[in-house]
């Protein structure tokens, strides 16, 4: 008696078992990735063989009616697969079920049928392959996502100084594997969808940074970026600041490492408010450069700055010092007119700006600098109480 198409179907459903144990040989003999794997998920692909070829039979069954293959066929495995088994090893593992399957073909069928089911071998692997692809897709997307909420709450952690232990496991889940230097930028989101001006901004930032996280704030972008070197957070910022939308970019200061990187990036967000005084900053601007429009923004910690690093310093090392710069920046920065106001050669005037510039850091002579040592010396006196201020003797 001939057999038919029903005859072949059960021979296949009979040889389920032993084909997927063949596949499954075949794997430990020339698959290094498999006998790499635990106990739990060799399991699991073996389920996923199995599954495989009953999948097939009942689709081989069907006959001119045969359904739509669908990504049913790794419903038998977990999950947690997925990020066991890499999408290339899922296709190793369905090229090497298909070679089983084809070198059984002659035992299962003779005659006309043969070519039949070696078609619907070749056809059906061709559809589980595209089904693979979308359930490694559907996975990749599903991370993707929560890896971008991760983030998000990872940097809106670090801006409030929440930095506990269930931090560094969601920062160390996000693949942050650096203990360098950090520092954040902030400025205006770039235009588009929220998705891509991460995945855009990540992906930038990665290239010029050991590592990055990025969190997006109203229309604020964050990036907090690690690099080695003392300026290498600085340099990295420097390179990613064109990606950032329009209007003032800001570095905040340089901390040393993410558990530190709240004060770099509240530093930065004040000093983006108050870049807005000033139009010519640099792109980006050091949130120190920003010390004076700090200071009318209201922040505190700038004044403190700023008194700690203008006034203080020049009273201690001359009170003269502080005399003649209040009078060099009242003649509106003229050697001769300071020199007249406090009865001194211009010489005397040109030695202690000198000082005030090695003291300081800032020089008299530039007027942006100037600016920010008039604030300093406004805010240094509002520090000092009462009836401190003496005479001043000439250095």
């Amino acid at each position: 008696m001939t057999p038919t198409s029903e005859d072949v179907a059960r021979a296949l459903q009979a040889a389920t078992g032993s084909l997927a144990a063949a596949a499954i040989a075949r794997l430990e003999e020339h698959q290094p990735w498999y006998a790499a794997l635990g106990p739990q998920e060799r399991s699991w692909v073996g389920l996923v063989a199995q599954g495989g070829i009953a999948a097939f039979v009942a689709w081989f069954r069907a006959a001119g009616e045969r359904p739509p293959v669908s990504a049913d066929v790794f419903a038998t495995a977990p999950r947690e697969l997925v990020r066991a088994v890499s999408l290339h090893q899922a296709l190793q593992l369905l090229r090497v079920v298909v070679d089983v399957v084809e070198e059984h073909v002659p035992a299962l069928a003779d005659g006309p049928h043969r070519a039949d089911l070696r078609e619907a071998v070749l056809r059906y692997s061709r559809e589980v392959a595209f089904s693979a692809a979308e359930v490694y897709a559907r996975a990749a997307e599903a991370r993707g996502a929560w890896d971008a909420r991760l983030e998000a709450l990872v940097v809106d952690a670090l801006v409030r100084g929440e930095a506990d232990d269930d931090l560094a496991t969601r920062v160390a889940a996000l693949g942050w594997a650096h203990d360098v230097p950090v520092a954040v930028l902030v400025g205006t989101r770039p235009a588009g969808a929220s998705d891509a001006v991460v995945a855009d901004l990540r992906r930038a930032a990665r290239t010029v940074a050991d590592d990055a996280l990025v969190g997006l704030r109203g229309e604020r972008a964050l990036v907090v970026l690690g690099a080695t070197g003392e300026d290498g957070p600085l340099r990295a910022a420097e390179a990613l600041a064109p990606r950032l939308g329009p209007g003032p970019v800001v570095v905040g200061p340089v901390v040393a490492g993410l558990a530190a990187a709240g004060r770099s990036a509240r530093t930065a967000l004040v000093a983006l408010t108050a870049a807005r005084a000033w139009p010519e900053a640099p792109r980006p601007v050091a949130a120190d450069e920003l010390l004076p429009e700090r200071v009318l923004a209201g922040d505190a910690g700038a004044r403190r700055a700023l008194a700690d690093r203008v006034h203080a310093p020049l009273a201690a090392a001359a009170p003269v010092l502080v005399e003649t710069l209040r009078a060099h920046l009242a003649s509106g920065r003229s050697l001769e007119g300071t020199a007249r106001a406090l009865f001194v050669h211009p010489n005397t005037v040109r030695y202690r700006l000198r000082r005030v510039a090695e003291v300081t850091g800032w020089d008299p002579a530039v007027p942006r600098e100037a600016f920010v040592l008039q604030v300093g010396l406004a805010v240094g006196a509002l520090a000092e109480r009462p009836g401190r201020r003496g005479g001043a003797a000439a250095p």
